[in-house]
């Protein structure tokens, strides 16, 4: 059907299906802007003549057909505006202020996705001027539109408001008068409308359309409070009432529709559903980031804050629907108890505003707890007794709600008891006298569970042998045959709680029989309910580091996580947990040989037999040998291990060309190296080829290829090659140094320049004449080796990561720095950034970016050197990556106006240093992620730990390199210093003591 076509049949039916043509029509032939265009786009009369005639069913009597029309004007208006279609905006906003309802409803469905989508930054101002008076206007007009339409007044001047905070940067002068005049007018239109009763929008009505504009104001009111707080201060407290009037009253219509309900809740008049959650969520989120701030704290009194409580608790109950899918999907029981996977719901945006009530008023967030619990446990008492079958849902609730917030409310019962107060909730009264009472509730398995996670999570308050009933109890339910899902489900979620926060002693010996019991589960379970299961047998198997564990159970255990493994070795989560799981395993005393024997014949096997295009198998099994070479005794991995592993590892190694393949295995030669050299160096192929040579022919391949992506991984292995077995490597180690230094001259990535020039450090610190001697002999493209290392080093010293690593850096800097060779003192390098007169003090645009050149001077090696151990000197002897910003992190500005907050809440939030400080928890020391390594952990190998680079004192062998180097003028010291800048200078004086 062509266009023309189209446009006739409109024009005589102007039918819903021929409306639903155009719609795919235009998606298909209209341009190649829609992913879904096939050709044959039509001419610019016929789209002109298209976008009239859908514009003008935008006021089409029939509400489906201006729907349709709005949507595929919504795409045409993608496309085309404004170049092809400028007159859109302006047709709109007409159409707007033509007083007729239909008019306005066809374009305010065009207006909030064109609003979303098509505006620029440059754009917003100027349309914002035209369109929100007309917006507002419609807003008010109660008797004329209807409340889908005036909701979405709500929803485009929401966008703006993202809009204007957006540009707020470009334009701050124009963003400020236009926050100034706009906002509060629509603030208050938002308190007229608010104080319409709730209760008369969902209560004996055909539909739930009056919740559409009270859902759109609480996701604005949300918005403008991260935008512009300061503007929201004078409503917030009459909004935060508003929020709580609206909590209660919907509490009957959700208990009516959608707790134990089968009666269905009124719906939209239009095409969209409408539930009570896409209200009560935002109400919740609204909410939650109010009384976060200090502006709340006056309104935030005991009587609101228990009101509060005591709303999220009632509306926070499972729910109809989460019963029927909780109890048939173990999955989707055990995703809605992790923070990390929860969907989006009332219950977890319920779960998230208590938190930050805690977080807010801690001890009495707290008392409303034990206030609302005391009450909830005595009207649910009542309930039981008088035969209401749903009894159990507020009393599942209330223990949900501070099992949710168990590590805040034990530490704040801590404070207040230390403070000489009386504790805020009374937790052991639960556990003595509620909760063992749920706990054969078979008939209820969600409140019967509850008990369960419950009482794991303050296991720490429990008595010794309190605790030790619960866990029993909680094993039967994992060896009951009557149980159902979500009741098993939280005994292994109990346990999990009750082993990672228990003492040893008191849960060893439950050990033997829950690592016998969990096993069964390895086999049916999957995605989330697997990974929990796996989490808890990890944590079962830590108890006494596995000293109860048998051969026989060792063995079952293997053979249970071989299997999983052959079921989810695509799935990178189950796979990070069995690991860990295998690597305790082996790590267990006496049973390690017994481990080796079930797991590394099948993993080797599987390595052979992976076709090609497998390449996870391979990833995959090499991880789990890592995780057994890891669990190994300090004896070494036994014999016959790399023997056994060798020939099918390196086969795979020499035809692939996947470079996460090739990365796991660079890892596994590294840890077995580490672990065990000598089964490397005494390992020989069926050709008399031993395994160092086939170890340096991954280097080569790795050095030769162009992806970098694996820099880390192929410097370790060097380093440590060179660590532990250098001896075997001295035949060939002028042709691996050689290859090395080639390839920095193409290198681009850090990691990958750091993996090139970090051995040479390390055998700079070990044989630095015989290095030095050798690289000044070496040439690649008219280059010496010597001048490429170094110019390298230099450039890239202070963004090398790792503890050990950048400890070997700097000391073989000291090195280079005394070895006083002329081929070292005449070097010229980079030195310091020379600031001009473009990039001084000013924040240039990425296009001035691109035409300002950066420029360095140009220094000698040795005062390169003194600079990059001064920045040591000054970060406490560790590599400079973070003190080299300067004070650059401090300066950021912050676009919270909600900065006048007192002194009291400074305190409490935390100025800048708190936070820089609560950054650096999160990156690692000097910017670093904590993933590379850059502080010694409970993770590291023993070698690096006991390895003299990582005990000595950093701090005190550069102070005394420094005044060493000042007493006896090494490579003419005085003079170096000269050329030094003012700040490196005093730091030289004050280290050397002049």
């Amino acid at each position: 059907m062509s266009f023309a076509c189209l446009v006739d049949l409109w024009r005589v039916l102007i039918s819903h299906s021929a409306s639903i043509a155009l719609r795919k029509y235009v998606r298909e032939r209209w341009s190649p802007y829609f992913s879904t265009f096939k050709g044959a786009a039509p001419p610019v009369e016929t789209k002109t003549q298209i976008r009239s005639t859908v514009f003008q069913g935008l006021s089409d009597p029939n509400r489906k057909i201006r729907t349709l029309c709005a949507h595929t004007l919504s795409s045409i208006a993608n496309c085309d505006w404004p170049d092809e279609y400028p007159e859109l905006l302006d047709s709109l906003i007409n159409l707007l202020s033509s007083n007729s309802p239909d008019s306005v409803h066809g374009a305010m469905q065009v207006l909030t996705e064109f609003i979303k989508s098509d505006l620029t930054e440059d754009q917003i101002l100027p349309v914002l001027r035209q369109l929100l008076p007309v917006l507002l206007a419609i807003l008010g007009s109660t008797e004329s539109h209807s409340a889908p339409t005036r909701a979405r007044t709500v929803s485009v001047f929401r966008q703006c408001v993202n809009a204007l905070f957006m540009v707020k940067g470009q334009h701050p002068q124009a963003t400020k008068e236009a926050v100034a005049s706009v906002l509060p007018v629509w603030l208050e239109a938002f308190k007229v409308l608010l104080k319409i009763n709730p209760t008369q929008e969902v209560i004996n009505t055909d539909n739930w359309d009056g919740l559409t504009v009270k859902i759109q104001i609480f996701k604005t009111l949300d918005a403008i409070h991260t935008s512009f707080p300061r503007t929201l201060t004078p409503y917030l407290q009459e909004f935060l009432s508003d929020s709580l009037i609206h909590l209660r009253a919907l509490h009957p219509a959700f208990a009516q529709y959608y707790l134990s309900s089968s009666e269905s809740a009124p719906q939209s008049s239009e095409d969209e559903a409408i539930e009570l959650p896409q209200l009560i969520c935002p109400i919740f989120d609204f909410a939650a980031a109010a009384t976060r701030g200090g502006k709340a704290r006056e309104w935030l009194n005991t009587a609101n804050l228990n009101a509060l409580v005591a709303a999220v608790l009632d509306l926070v109950q499972i729910t109809d629907e989460d019963e029927e899918t909780w109890a048939n999907n173990a999955n989707a029981f055990v995703a809605q108890e992790d923070d990390e996977t929860q969907a989006y719901s009332v219950r977890v945006a319920g779960f998230d505003f208590l938190a930050s009530l805690v977080d807010r008023s801690p001890a009495a967030t707290v008392k409303a707890f034990q206030l609302t619990v005391q009450q909830v446990v005595h009207s649910s008492q009542q309930l039981r007794e008088s035969g209401k079958k749903d009894w159990w849902r507020p009393l599942e609730a209330a223990l949900a709600a501070v099992g949710s917030q168990y590590e805040a409310v034990v530490d704040i019962i801590d404070d207040e008891v230390e403070s000489g107060r009386e504790k805020p909730i009374d937790i052991e009264y639960l556990l003595s006298n509620v909760v063992p009472s749920v706990l054969t509730l078979s008939e209820h398995p969600f409140l019967q569970g509850r008990g369960f996670v419950f009482a794991s999570q303050y296991s720490s308050l429990l008595p010794g042998d309190l605790a030790g009933q619960y866990l029993n109890a909680a094993i039967e339910v994992i060896e009951s045959n009557e149980a159902g899902i979500p009741v098993k489900i939280s005994a292994v979620k109990a346990i999990h709680n009750f082993f990672q926060n228990g003492d040893d002693a008191s849960v060893v010996g439950f050990a033997p029989r829950i690592a016998k019991d969990l096993g069964p589960f390895l086999f049916v379970t999957s995605e989330d309910a697997l990974s929990l299961v796996l989490e808890t047998l990890s944590v079962v198997l830590e108890v006494e580091k596995g000293s109860w564990i048998t051969a026989e159970l060792a063995e079952s255990v293997v053979v249970a996580l071989l299997e999983v493994w052959s079921k989810n070795n695509k799935d990178h989560i189950v796979l990070s947990i069995l690991t860990d799981v295998l690597a305790r395993l082996a790590g267990s005393p006496n049973i390690y040989e017994t481990v080796v024997k079930n797991a590394l014949p099948p993993l080797t096997n599987a390595i052979a037999a992976a076709k090609a295009d497998e390449s996870w198998v391979v990833g995959s099994a090499i991880d789990l040998i890592i995780s057994l070479i890891k669990g190994a005794p300090e004896s070494g991995l036994g014999e016959g291990f790399f023997a056994l592993l060798a020939p099918n590892l390196f086969k795979y190694l020499n035809e692939t060309e996947d470079r996460d393949v090739i990365q796991h295995g660079i890892s596994c030669l590294t840890v077995i190296i580490r672990k065990d050299s000598t089964q490397i160096v005494t390992w020989r192929d069926s050709n008399g080829r031993s395994g160092i040579e086939h170890v340096l022919a991954v280097i080569a391949k790795t050095l030769e290829s162009q992806d970098e992506s694996g820099g880390l991984f192929i410097g370790e292995l060097i380093i440590h090659l060179l660590r532990k077995v250098g001896e075997s490597v001295l035949p060939v180690l002028p042709q691996l140094l050689q290859a090395m230094i080639s390839r920095m001259v193409t290198a681009k990535t850090a990691t990958f320049l750091q993996s090139l020039v970090v051995p040479f450090a390390f055998l700079i610190n070990n044989q630095r004449d015989t290095i030095l001697s050798l690289l000044e002999s070496m040439t690649v493209n008219g280059r010496s080796g010597l001048d490429i290392l170094i110019q390298t080093w230099c450039e890239n010293a202070e963004t090398f990561q790792g503890f050990w690593l950048s400890r070997l850096s700097t000391l073989g800097l000291i090195q280079l720095f005394i070895a006083e060779r002329p081929s070292l003192q005449n070097l010229i390098v980079k030195g310091d950034l020379i600031i001009t007169q473009a990039n001084n003090g000013v924040i240039m645009t990425r296009s001035k970016t691109r035409t300002t050149p950066t420029e360095f001077t140009s220094i000698t090696f040795p005062v390169k050197a003194l600079k990059l151990l001064l920045r040591d000197v000054q970060s406490g002897g560790e590599s400079a990556t973070i003190t080299a910003q300067g004070d650059a992190a401090y300066g950021i500005d912050s676009d919270d106006e909600d900065g006048d907050w007192d002194e009291e809440e400074k305190i409490k939030q935390g100025g800048p240093e708190d936070e820089f400080a609560f950054l650096s928890e999160l990156i690692g020391p000097k910017g670093v992620p904590f993933d590379n390594d850059e502080l010694l952990d409970d993770s590291d190998d023993e070698d690096l730990k006991n390895d003299p680079i990582s005990q000595m004192d950093m701090q005190a062998h550069l102070i005394s390199f420094f005044r060493e180097c000042a007493a006896r003028n090494t490579s003419n010291f005085s003079a170096l210093v000269d050329q030094l800048n003012v700040e490196e200078t005093l730091v030289v004086r004050q280290v050397v003591g002049a």
